[in-house]
């Protein structure tokens, strides 16, 4: 969205970025890392009043892996899971969380990372184990969870919903249109975005 950061882009007069963690709160996930790269300062102070740990990317332009990496990593303690959210996904609900995090325990054994698929093709968040936790971050600089998924395919259980919410997000200001003519809803950015 060039100089604009999305994730104060507002939906019923609540910022995305504010959004995305009061679904993961309403779905009772314990521990919220929140990583910001460009514009950090025109977000932290929106979401100063949630209980989660920042953490600044100071080499946003080496990419979205390299945010993951440093938000992964800031978890001190061994997980039960982890569950990697954007927050430029205007729909997703704390219902989305909660059925993604179902997904994930009753996934098949043989599998360690679940990702929601609607109409065949792949959605966020997703959601992996704590042993690929660790495997990415043992892993070169440019492996992210992606990454890593598209070298262990057989580790890999799609859950297929029919929730849209898990494939919209907005990346750029036709997102922005085609996210209005879809749904009727419009979107505005936040009092402290120029």
């Amino acid at each position: 969205m060039g100089y604009r950061p999305k994730s104060l882009l507002q939906l019923d007069g609540v910022p995305l970025i504010c959004r995305q963690l009061i679904a993961l709160s309403g779905a009772g996930v314990d521990e919220v890392v929140v990583v910001l790269g460009h514009h950090a300062e025109l977000i932290e102070p929106v979401i100063k009043d949630f209980a989660v740990t920042v953490v600044r990317n100071m080499h946003p332009d080496d990419g979205q892996v390299s945010s993951q990496r440093l938000g992964i990593a800031a978890f001190a303690a061994r997980l039960d899971a982890c569950l990697v959210a954007l927050a430029d996904q205007p729909l997703i609900d704390s219902h989305d969380i909660s059925d993604l995090i179902a997904a994930y325990r009753k996934r098949p054994g043989d599998t360690s990372v679940v990702v929601p698929q609607v109409q065949g093709k792949r959605g966020n968040p997703v959601m992996f184990s704590d042993d690929v936790r660790q495997a990415v971050l043992q892993s070169p600089v440019h492996v992210g969870c992606r990454q890593w998924q598209e070298s262990h395919p057989k580790a890999v259980h799609y859950f297929v919903s029919d929730t849209r919410n898990y494939r919209i997000d907005l990346d750029t200001p036709d997102d922005v249109e085609q996210f209005t003519r879809d749904t009727g809803q419009l979107l505005h950015w936040h009092e402290t975005v120029p």
